[in-house]
């Protein structure tokens, strides 16, 4: 019926309901692809606290003795780059992670109560392996936690590892990558640029 009607009806009426009709589908197609184009908010990146707190439920789900070695002391995480240096990310990675590992169970005993640790000033307690032997023995640890880090173009990449105190193997490791922006350069501006 409506094909007969159309056929009766002269040539700019058609013409009119065709382009009508167009819109109509368009406009429907157009709402359609909305619908599923509906935008989400992206989900915030992981933070080094998260990242940390994963790194130790890895440690501790690759070796679940990791344990048996404690009480463990932390070092602060080091630049891959050069090994005596480190900056503000170094420190408070040690730290958050050396929490982490606490919150799995790992006893960590906490040596900035104590004078005997090697610290420098703006570098934080900084373990040299001819100091590993010593630095265990005079603060009854088991275990020492040590880390790394390395700046890219647009992450910083971490790794962490747990090691024997007595003769300095690795007891359990995980590595990380945190994207490179404003707050971690802030953190690594200590360490002579970046």
């Amino acid at each position: 019926m409506l094909l007969t009607l159309m056929t009766v009806l002269p040539v700019s009426y058609r013409r009119a309901m065709n382009t009508a009709a167009l819109s109509l589908a368009l406009l429907m197609l157009t709402g359609c692809a909305s619908l599923g184009n509906s935008s989400q908010p992206e989900a915030p990146k992981p933070d080094l606290s998260e990242l940390a707190h994963q790194a130790a439920q890895q440690m501790m789900a690759s070796n679940p003795d990791l344990t048996r070695y404690s009480p463990m002391i932390a070092a602060t995480f080091v630049s891959i780059d050069n090994l005596s240096q480190s900056s503000t990310f170094g420190r408070i990675s040690s730290e958050i992670m050396a929490s982490a590992l606490a919150q799995q169970g790992m006893q960590v005993r906490e040596v900035k109560m104590r004078d005997s640790m090697f610290i420098e000033e703006n570098v934080g307690e900084l373990i040299l392996s001819r100091q590993v032997q010593r630095l265990s023995a005079q603060h009854n640890a088991r275990s020492i936690l040590m880390g790394t880090y390395a700046q890219g173009q647009d992450s910083l990449y971490v790794s962490a590892r747990v090691v024997r105190a007595g003769d300095a193997m690795v007891l359990g490791s995980a590595d990380f990558r945190l994207p490179l922006d404003n707050n971690i350069r802030s953190l690594l501006e200590g360490q002579g640029g970046w």
